[in-house]
């Protein structure tokens, strides 16, 4: 279940009572606190919209892992980066926008 802002509230005291004790509770409870406005899950999912990572590791192992895992392949950082960033333009429907972004003359600084 969703957290609400008066569930974020009560965790954050139930860490206090660690925090002389713990650096990983304050750290909890630094994480928590500042990102509270983040956590509204019952308002995303009203919207019908997603708040786990799996749809987004799944999209990236199909995307990135199928293409660069190949038998046989071996590839450089940048040669990865080049790769990746060519397959997900291409994917997105974006690879014209790729390649006329890379058309226009660098500017070298003076």
């Amino acid at each position: 279940m969703p957290m609400q802002l008066e569930e974020v509230r009560g965790l954050v005291q139930a860490l206090h009572g660690h925090a002389g004790k713990c650096k990983e509770a304050r750290d909890y409870i630094h994480y928590i606190w500042n990102n509270r406005r983040r956590m509204r899950y019952a308002k995303f999912h009203q919207q019908k919209l997603c708040t786990s990572s799996g749809v987004v590791e799944a999209g990236c192992k199909v995307v990135i892992g199928t293409r660069l895992k190949r038998a046989g392949m071996h590839w450089t950082v940048k040669g990865a980066n080049a790769i990746i960033a060519l397959r997900c333009s291409k994917l997105s429907g974006r690879f014209e926008d790729f390649w006329e972004y890379r058309s226009y003359p660098v500017k070298k600084a003076a």
